[in-house]
């Protein structure tokens, strides 16, 4: 059975952008007597509200988006990204980085020639080699740190990977995608704030939901890469991709929460209907 979900944060309202992805992932499903299931990403408490979770439920009603299931709150599963954490550390993949931001800007800014990635320059690996002695010393004392995963060395601990891309990635993708994790170097899975990344928590919500094909825009493709990572080092399930285009305004600049006029509440408070707003997303 195919198990889609739409899985946005309550940090903002949604938008059209929103819109597509939900009927995207709502369509796949339906169209195979599947699963659609509501994942909300709340895992950022500094930013997410209550009237943004209520106002999600209300948007999907409104566009006749009924989903199966509970609805999961990432809030609600802190101690699986914990354990999921601890089995990295335990295989020693993971290694406190006590570097600021700032810190990491300057290193980048003096290197003759920085590595990029899909966010940007890659972390130049400053706390990687530190002695076990040196880490000690500054967890001990109480530095702030987050906790980055050893790309490297987990690389060298899994087979060649390759990821079923059954949408059209930004370039045309299709079929069995090889990975590469080292577009994203040594990603931050944890920080003190932040229990877990969104690369981290949302392959291990996926298979905890049973999704069997993860639908979302371009924008997230390359995230595959790294996830794909992941799941190979957790024992998890790889679901198949399917990757669609991306809503634009009319600058070709993808919508943002910022964005107050493209919002699902603002659309219908200047009349539009669910069916037009279908029509006018292609549906």
């Amino acid at each position: 059975m195919i198990v889609t979900r739409f899985a946005p944060s309550p940090t903002g309202y949604l938008h059209l952008g929103h819109a597509y992805a939900a009927h995207f992932a709502h369509g796949a499903a339906a169209a195979a007597g599947g699963r659609f299931l509501l994942r909300l990403e709340d895992i950022d408490r500094a930013r997410a509200r209550p009237e943004y979770e209520a106002a999600i439920l209300d948007d999907l009603a409104w566009l006749g988006l009924g989903w199966d299931g509970p609805v999961l709150l990432q809030s609600t599963r802190f101690d699986a990204y914990r354990a999921a954490l601890a089995r990295l550390e335990g295989e020693e993949l993971l290694y406190p980085c006590f570097c600021t931001r700032s810190e990491i800007a300057g290193e980048i800014a003096r290197a003759i020639e920085a590595p990029h990635g899909p966010e940007g320059p890659l972390y130049p690996g400053t706390c990687r080699d530190l002695s076990s002695g040196e880490r000690d010393e500054r967890l001990e004392s109480g530095a702030l740190y987050a906790l980055r995963l050893d790309c490297a060395a987990a690389t060298k601990r899994v087979s060649a990977l390759t990821f079923r891309e059954e949408g059209s990635g930004p370039l045309g993708e299709r079929g069995e995608i090889a990975v590469d994790p080292s577009r994203f170097g040594d990603v931050v899975l944890a920080r003190k704030d932040t229990p877990a990344s969104y690369h981290l928590a949302v392959v291990i919500d996926d298979a905890h939901q049973g999704v069997t094909h993860v639908t979302r825009g371009n924008d997230l493709f390359s995230a595959t890469h790294i996830q794909r990572l992941l799941q190979a080092l957790l024992g998890l399930e790889a679901p198949a991709y399917a990757h669609h285009k991306l809503i634009l305004d009319a600058n070709g600049r993808k919508f943002s929460k910022r964005d107050r006029s493209v919002t699902l509440g603002a659309l219908r408070e200047a009349a539009e209907t669910p069916a037009l707003l279908r029509a006018r997303l292609g549906f």
